[in-house]
């Protein structure tokens, strides 16, 4: 695979002062996130969730690994007809370049619900050397030490919460169903009735997907976002529906996944100081990052990783 640039985005203001995302190469020290290497595993991770000093993460990139074709090289799906020992393997490193084993990891069932679950030690394994016996589960929580909660991604926003008070975690798949459907507040209210963790105290990172310039949607993703930015909790909010949601013309919007998922983390009583979101695209990163989009459809599953130590 050929050695490219990461692309990165950064705003910026139009003459009409619309805000306008744009591709440029840019120091990583000014980033939220950061592009890491270990064991000749390239992963993305926050520092402020670093910080806390409570957790292991990571967000999987398409380098370090042993898968072959479209699914090269870090592909974590058993499910789009990779050889599942490369998979395997795959996870081996992950989990080395984590300080854990693959044989700690639970995996999601994901389909683009709200649906969280909170996670046991009886759970360890479940999806990698155990059946699972849940479905419809994009979200996990857990507060047991040397578990490792695992999501999918291949456009769609990762998002990791930290509570450092309550040491407890969570880790949430949003797609712009989710996102629409509240997927951010949905995870804290399960932190909150789980673990008793509030919002004030939680840290959240929102990771790599598809960016504005990428995401062309139709006029029913836009209702869905209209319906949610007209909700109560959305009035008084630094971010408006525009921010998040622009006109093209022909029925067609630019979506902002990051921005609407911000949105709706600050809406749940996230301080906005406790956010940090990506600057990372999968669209605009194909030869770095795994994309739906950008592969149309061929392609295998970036993992995001978040566990207590």
């Amino acid at each position: 695979m050929e050695q490219k640039a990461w692309i990165r985005k950064q705003s910026g203001m139009t003459t009409a002062g619309q805000t306008e995302s744009c591709c440029m190469e840019r120091s990583l020290e000014k980033s939220e996130i950061e592009i890491r290497e270990k064991n000749g595993v390239t992963y993305l991770a926050f520092p402020a969730l670093d910080a806390t000093g409570l957790v292991s993460h990571a967000f999987s990139t398409r380098h370090g690994g042993v898968s072959e074709g479209v699914f090269s090289s870090m592909n974590f799906s058993f499910t789009r007809n990779d050889d599942p020992q490369h998979v395997m393997e795959n996870y081996r490193r992950m989990a080395a370049v984590l300080g854990t084993d693959a044989e700690k990891m639970v995996l999601s069932y994901q389909t683009h619900t709200t649906n969280v679950r909170k996670v046991t030690e009886e759970d360890a394994g479940k999806g990698i050397v155990k059946e699972r016996d849940y479905q419809d589960v994009d979200g996990l929580i857990t507060d047991i030490p040397g578990i490792t909660l695992v999501t999918f991604y291949a456009d769609c926003v990762p998002l990791l919460f930290v509570d450092p008070v309550r040491r407890a975690v969570g880790l949430s798949h949003s797609g712009w169903r989710g996102t629409a459907q509240g997927m951010g507040a949905r995870t804290a209210e399960a932190m909150r009735k789980a673990f008793g963790s509030r919002p004030e105290d939680l840290l959240v990172g929102i990771g790599p997907s598809i960016c504005r310039d990428c995401y062309e949607v139709s006029e029913d993703v836009a209702d869905a976002f209209r319906m949610l930015f007209s909700e109560e909790g959305f009035q008084n909010l630094s971010i408006r529906l525009s921010d998040v949601l622009s006109a093209k013309g022909n029925g067609k919007y630019q979506l902002d996944l990051w921005k609407a998922n911000e949105a709706v983390c600050l809406s749940a009583g996230i301080q906005p100081q406790h956010i940090s979101v990506t600057d990372v695209c999968t669209c605009c990163n194909p030869e770095f990052l795994f994309s739906h989009r950008a592969s149309h459809g061929r392609r295998g599953n970036l993992g995001a990783f978040l566990g207590i130590r």
